[in-house]
């Protein structure tokens, strides 16, 4: 699949139907994807997602990273798993969007960002983590523990100090958090 051969067209047809992305998103997607396959080895590591511009200026960025591998539970992506993991990221145009794009698909995505071990459990301390990728040394270790001590302690909803993928969803229920989970990498 490198930069010299083009995409069959019916993957364009599956894709468009497992995605909802338009013909033009996906040739585009391609186009991004071949880009990135320096080495035309027909699929995408870790290194070359870190190279797209639009996750790279993520504070979370490696994390993210980190959880789209775990979803495709290998060590590669092809060109259709890479348009899935995009899928993720994409603006929901409305309320009955495909598998890949609705408000608790990117919940799921959001919580294996802060689920590191894949315990299905956000710890204090990778809920810590998280929290000093995105300030850094803006704030004082001090001030770092105490926003995640209170933000485990009001989400933990069965005492376990830890949160779970449903105490997650229902400390989210009322936020629009979908906009933050939007990536414009096409044009």
């Amino acid at each position: 699949m490198g930069n010299n051969s083009s995409l069959p067209h019916h993957d364009l047809k599956d894709i468009q139907a497992e995605t909802q992305f338009l013909t033009g998103e996906i040739k585009e997607l391609y186009s991004r994807f071949t880009s990135l396959d320096t080495g035309n080895k027909g699929w995408l590591c870790r290194e070359d997602l870190l190279c797209i511009p639009e996750l790279s200026n993520n504070l979370l960025c490696e994390r993210i990273v980190h959880a789209i591998f775990k979803e495709s539970e290998n060590e590669q992506l092809n060109f259709r798993q890479f348009v899935h993991s995009m899928a993720r990221f994409r603006r929901i145009k409305n309320s009955k969007e495909n598998k890949l794009n609705n408000r608790i698909e990117k919940l799921r995505f959001v919580f294996r960002v802060y689920d590191l071990d894949d315990d299905n459990h956000i710890s204090l301390g990778e809920l810590r983590e998280a929290l000093h990728a995105m300030v850094g040394e803006n704030i004082s270790e001090e001030q770092l523990n105490n926003i995640a001590e209170r933000t485990i302690n009001d989400a933990d909803l069965d005492g376990d100090k830890m949160i779970s993928f449903d105490e997650f969803c229902a400390s989210l229920e009322r936020t629009e958090f979908e906009e933050l989970m939007t990536i414009v990498f096409l044009r």
